[in-house]
This record gives structure tokens, C-alpha cells and sequence, in this order.
């Protein structure tokens, strides 16, 4: 008896658009729906990206970037969602931030959708956990909106580390106990805290 077919999955789909894209050198634009968007930084390609902050329960799902580059109100709206929710102030994010996220997404075979522990942090949220010995940097990049905390679904935080690690886009910082990876635009470094 002949195994029973299955649907394809979204990801299958989205391999058969990029390749058939390709070989007909065409571009996917930022009209398609999310399921056939590419997920890694592709010349040319819409990104998109699902984030689910873990403390105030919003959750966004949304193209950020498209043909012509990063789309400014999806920025705007990704950045209030990675507020520092303890003071509700929102800070200017790295938009690279987001392409090292679909980037390591793309990586793993899975669909971008992020879990956010912690993105942007005021100065003085920053002082007050550094002063309650959580073990935050004085001058931590989380300030500048260039540092972000996440799990990735589907993934590991061990192996969203590893291929982050190998990315070699910026820092990665593994927190098990706490079962996040920290993802920065900073220089090349990785602990384990």
C-alpha cells in the first residue's frame, strides 16, 4: 500500500515560490500573503516576522520589509510591541534586528515567529535591574534598541543559539535557566549566563 499523501506545508510552499521565483527571475512583492513570503534576507524578497511579547500578551504578525526596503509603519508598530514594558516606553529598534531574525528562522526550517522576553529597555529600567543583581550590563545595548530576547517556536534555545553562534551577526548571549537566547547588533562575542 503506497504511503498516504499529505498537504504540503507552508515551508514547502515557500521553497517551491522562491525556487520558481528564481528560475522565472521574478521577485516575490510585499502583497503576497505571509505563507508564501521568504523568510531570510533575500535581495529583492518580502520578510516577515511574527512577535509575541511574552508580558503584555500582543502579538504582531506582519511584513517589515519589501522590495523597496523596510516598510516604516510596520516598524513603528514592531517597536511599540518591543517597548520596555515596565516604564511603557517605547525606544528606536535596529531593523537589522529583524532580518538576523528571520535570517536564523530561515536557518532552522521553521516559520519566523519569536516569542520576545525583552527588546527595548529605558535607562532607568536598565539601573534598576542592574541594582536588584540581575545581572544586566551597565551600558547594555537593550538601551539602544540594538539587544533582543527570544525563543523561536518550534527550536530549542540551545539550537537558536548554536545557529546564531554560527551566524556570527552579533552577540549571543544562552540564558538556560531562563530558556532564552539574546540576540544583539553588537560586536561578534557569546556567553552563557
Amino acid at each position: 500500500m503506497p504511503p498516504a499523501m499529505t498537504e504540503p506545508t507552508s515551508l514547502d510552499r515557500r521553497r517551491f515560490l522562491l525556487a520558481a521565483c528564481a528560475a522565472g527571475g521574478v521577485a516575490v512583492l510585499g502583497t503576497a500573503a505571509p505563507q508564501a513570503r521568504a523568510q531570510g534576507p533575500v535581495a529583492g524578497v518580502s520578510r516577515w516576522i511574527e512577535l509575541a511579547n511574552t508580558h503584555t500578551a500582543e502579538t504582531l504578525q506582519l511584513a517589515y520589509r519589501d522590495a523597496s526596503g523596510f516598510i516604516a509603519p510596520a516598524l513603528d508598530k514592531m517597536r511599540w510591541l518591543l517597548r520596555d514594558h515596565r516604564a511603557n516606553e517605547a525606544g528606536r529598534m535596529d531593523a537589522q534586528l529583524f532580518d538576523q531574525l528571520t535570517a536564523l528562522a530561515e536557518a532552522a526550517g521553521v516559520d519566523p515567529r519569536f516569542e520576545v522576553i525583552s527588546a527595548y529597555r529605558s535607562p532607568r529600567t536598565n539601573a534598576a535591574l542592574r541594582a536588584a543583581g540581575r545581572g544586566v550590563a551597565t551600558r547594555s545595548l537593550h538601551m539602544e534598541g540594538r539587544a533582543i530576547d527570544v525563543r523561536l517556536h518550534g527550536v530549542s534555545c540551545a539550537a537558536l543559539r548554536d545557529l546564531a553562534v554560527r551566524a556570527a551577526a552579533g552577540g549571543v548571549g544562552y540564558y538556560r535557566a531562563s530558556n532564552f537566547v539574546h540576540l544583539d547588533t553588537g560586536r561578534v562575542r557569546a556567553w552563557a549566563g
